[in-house]
């Protein structure tokens, strides 16, 4: 560990027989923050902050020092550092440890957006907000970083006992028995938060150039993040992706997401599909919000819309889904085992909506399958 690395003291004790801490280390210029982290994230029985550095090339030195003997689990990582930032650190980090979770702290600017998903695409497992003492303080940035965490140290090693109910099993099967309706659907609608830039980066690619359908988004994500996305998972080399604009026509083909601080509705004119933005209060504590967008598509199509909810907390889309499974459409939910927080699609496997509980590598072949080419 290098002579600058700070370490804390041991986490609370665990249950006799649990498996050993989540071994956590964080990256960041200022002490205060770093600090401030490890005192929260130490709060957690089976969380271990194991050190605290200054740059990137102090945590290089330390994730090479405890690989060895006792490897850090997930790294939260600033971009922006004396020394060797963020960026100039990640790959070599990830060479030094491939196994190792890297989490970007970004700050919420159009040129912070950018490097972040850079950073997603470059083998980080996923981002937060570059953390203040108040956001720390914050109990809803508390419980997303754990549930990240946790999630991802899960998604690293699926056998390990977190304290939490293992994937195993879940009755998934019997909670997918919906028959699929026999009309095709005419609208692709998709909900995703913690977690979710990474799957679409997978999703997205997956599923081609053509789709005979429109496809809708909604990514918890903030306003200056939501441009920068589109931006990315249109250089992918698939569909068309932009932030949808209020009355375009939805197009077949095209990924229209959901700007951040906006929800996105459907709405018909004539045979026409068209995108409206509203700046109608937070749903779920969230805008844009997933149900809002699904409950107007499922109107707006008279049921023929195929949701697709990706990994996320919480239970935002499980009422949009209802919505749609309602009136006749479909609903795919990414499996527990490959979700970061299987909170949105959770719910609607466990309200029993779904057709399908996939891995996410199966979810681009069944969305291909039941809209066709």
């Amino acid at each position: 560990m290098s002579a600058h690395a700070s370490p804390l003291g041991a986490a609370r004790p665990l249950a006799p027989g649990a498996a050993r801490p989540i071994r956590i280390a964080i990256c960041d210029d200022s002490v205060v923050i770093r600090g401030a982290l490890a005192r929260m994230l130490a709060a957690e029985a089976d969380f271990s902050v194991v050190a605290r550095v200054g740059d990137g090339a102090q945590a290089l030195a330390t994730i090479k020092t405890m690989k060895a003997s006792a490897p850090v689990d997930v790294l939260i990582l600033d971009i922006e550092m004396p020394v060797m930032d963020g960026m100039a650190a990640l790959p070599r980090l990830l060479e030094a440890d491939p196994a190792l979770r890297v989490i970007m702290a970004s700050t919420l600017t159009t040129r912070g957006a950018e490097i972040a998903l850079r950073a997603l695409r470059l083998g980080a497992a996923d981002y937060l907000p570059k953390p203040t003492t108040a956001m720390v303080a914050d109990d809803s940035f508390r419980r997303e970083l754990i549930a990240k965490i946790r999630g991802l140290v899960r998604l690293r090693n699926p056998a390990r006992a977190l304290g939490q109910a293992a994937p195993a099993g879940r009755e998934e099967a019997s909670l997918a028995a919906r028959p699929l309706a026999p009309r095709k659907p005419s609208l692709l609608a998709i909900g995703s938060s913690t977690g979710g830039p990474q799957a679409l980066f997978t999703l997205i690619p997956a599923l081609g150039k053509t789709l005979p359908v429109p496809v809708i988004l909604t990514q918890h994500m903030p306003a200056t993040f939501t441009p920068i996305l589109a931006e990315h998972l249109g250089r992918l080399g698939g569909m068309p992706c932009a932030e949808a604009r209020d009355g375009e026509v939805l197009r077949p083909g095209h990924i229209h997401l959901a700007p951040g601080d906006r929800h996105l509705l459907i709405r018909r004119d004539g045979a026409t599909l068209r995108a409206r933005l509203s700046t109608d209060p937070p749903v779920n504590f969230c805008r844009p919000a997933v149900d809002p967008m699904l409950a107007s598509a499922a109107e707006a199509c008279a049921g023929r819309v195929l949701v697709v909810m990706l990994t996320g907390m919480g239970h935002d889309g499980r009422e949009g889904t209802r919505a749609v499974v309602t009136a006749g459409g479909a609903a795919i939910a990414q499996d527990e085992a490959t979700s970061v927080v299987w909170g949105m699609p959770g719910a609607i496997a466990q309200a029993k909506l779904c057709h399908a509980i996939l891995p996410l590598a199966q979810i681009a072949p069944k969305i291909l399958e039941i809209v066709g080419r």
